[in-house]
């Protein structure tokens, strides 16, 4: 396990470098064009630092829906300033996975940006307007029953991250998460790893010991993965947002700000 996980660090620094590489090669190509390369770096001001209030309240203020497009641009011009990335999810049956995507993309699913793909299969959209740049997020959800597996290949290939997701009021769920990670692994050994456990406001009902042991287990699981660990809550928005601001923050490698919270009945934050 210690050597996946160096591993693991080595092709995450190597892709790092191989992006570096690539903006400058933009660079040196648009410049003996005699041209501009935009929005190709963000600027280090493009996370704020999550305040002392709900997700909800925290993504508005870091997040603004991207403004309407002057109707002289065509598409080309709307389109030369998107960076497109790809997110997969995974997880067990009747853990939450939808009802996580349908809180954090909001409105957007109304607007037609859902589509399924093959039973077992869909992808939702997600435009943010963030420090000057458009980024849209096509967030792929595997179903959790054993013939959605199949799907695994084409939804893990070329992802920037994959989240892992459990139930935490369901330790078997937890346990599952390693054969999710293995198979996920075969086809995408770059992604950045996120375990999430959902249903904390049901979580937090459980006697604290068994949320003691529960907790402990994920954090080790955790660990294992070389992932980063959020408690989260669709039904109360509790770090929805965080997940997919540590995501962005890890791609583009700007500051991450948020404190670790290890606090049994607290919503648990572990990196």
């Amino acid at each position: 396990m210690v050597e996946l996980c160096l591993r693991r660090r080595i092709q995450r620094r190597m892709l790092v470098l191989r992006r570096c590489i690539r903006r400058l090669m933009d660079r040196l190509f648009m410049s003996c064009l005699g041209k501009t390369v935009r929005y190709r770096m963000l600027p280090q001001a493009m996370i704020m630092s999550p305040p002392a209030v709900a997700d909800a309240a925290a993504a508005a203020a870091a997040y603004e829906s991207p403004p309407p497009l002057p109707e002289a641009l065509g598409d080309l011009d709307a389109d030369s300033d998107l960076v497109q990335l790809k997110i997969s999810l995974l997880g067990d049956c009747n853990i939450g996975k939808t009802s996580f995507l349908v809180k954090y993309v909001g409105d957007e699913k109304g607007k037609g940006k859902g589509k399924g793909l093959e039973n077992g299969l869909s992808s939702i959209d997600k435009t943010l307007f963030v420090g000057g740049a458009r980024i849209s997020y096509t967030i792929w959800e595997v179903g959790g029953d054993t013939k959605s597996q199949d799907h695994i290949p084409i939804a893990c290939k070329d992802s920037v991250a994959i989240l892992f997701m459990f139930d935490l009021t369901s330790r078997c769920t937890l346990n599952s998460v390693i054969g999710w990670y293995q198979e996920a692994r075969k086809w995408n050994q770059t992604a950045i790893p996120v375990l999430i456990g959902t249903k904390f406001d049901d979580f937090i009902q459980l006697p604290i010991d068994l949320q003691w042991t529960i907790a402990s287990q994920a954090r080790s699981y955790a660990k294992a993965l070389n992932a980063t660990l959020f408690f989260s809550s669709a039904t109360y928005n509790i770090n929805v947002n965080k997940v997919f601001k540590f995501i962005t923050a890890k791609i583009f490698d700007l500051p991450w700000t948020v404190e670790r919270n290890l606090t049994i009945g607290e919503p648990i934050i572990d990196f």
